[in-house]
């Protein structure tokens, strides 16, 4: 992150082509050409940013809607799921890189490396209590049907733990921070952060699958890793934009 920000993209491109890989291999796993056009010219979305002209990511999408209706259109496997198929090819371009080129668009505001480094500290002390919360304390269930083993408890430890988290990113390399801002950043950001990792919980559970891949040995997919930043980047982005005073 300390790096130019086309080194960031490129980096980001190259993580958003595994996570669509695996997302094919998930929903579309009979769909191998899709599967990688997809992974190569949804990536190019990251790059986006950097033409400089907000109006440019409609287009964007509506290329690749374009682009992609036309492939499932004459590449019909079975008629009952075509129309499933183009949907999931959507999602996982909106899912996807539109989601994490926002990660992009944050590292180009002013203090984008700072608050690239508190979403991932949001993100991880989130994770971290909410796991030993929820363990140690954990009796009343948060989503069942989506999550089994997450917990009200681990939840709400969870945001506790993204405002030490926000807190620690003030008193060390964020003075620019105000307790207004890490609180704030803390709470919504976790509790988006959360959804995203139910989301992709809902999706494995709908498609019977554990993980996403099996690239990190014990963890799953890259995109298990990277659930609750899809959803945290675009919401820290926007807090920048319209909130933070710098």
């Amino acid at each position: 992150m300390k790096g130019s920000q086309l080194t960031l993209a490129c980096f980001l491109a190259f993580l958003s082509a595994i996570c669509i890989a695996e997302f094919y291999r998930m929903a579309l796993p009979e769909r191998k050409v899709e599967l990688w056009l997809s992974a190569v010219t949804g990536s190019t979305l990251i790059f986006v940013p950097f033409a400089g002209n907000d109006k440019l990511f409609i287009p964007a999408l509506g290329l690749l809607f374009f682009g992609f209706s036309l492939l499932f259109l004459f590449r019909v496997h079975t008629i009952e799921t075509a129309a499933r198929d183009v949907a999931f090819a959507l999602l996982a371009f909106l899912y996807i890189p539109f989601l994490m080129m926002h990660i992009v668009l944050l590292r180009q505001t002013p203090f984008g490396v700072k608050w690239l480094f508190v979403i991932m500290l949001i993100v991880m002390t989130n994770d971290s209590t909410a796991y030993y919360i929820g363990s140690a304390f954990g009796k009343h269930r948060l989503y069942p049907l989506v999550s089994p083993k997450k917990s009200i408890e681990g939840a709400i430890g969870g945001l506790v733990g993204s405002i030490c988290g926000t807190m620690l990113a003030k008193f060390t390399f964020f003075p620019q921070l105000t307790f207004y801002d890490a609180i704030i950043t803390a709470l919504v950001v976790g509790m988006v952060g959360q959804v995203g990792d139910l989301f992709e919980s809902l999706l494995k559970r709908s498609f019977g699958v554990k993980d996403s891949g099996t690239l990190i040995p014990g963890h799953g997919g890259v995109l298990d890793r990277l659930d609750s930043i899809l959803f945290a980047a675009p919401v820290t982005y926007y807090y920048v934009l319209f909130f933070f005073k710098g």
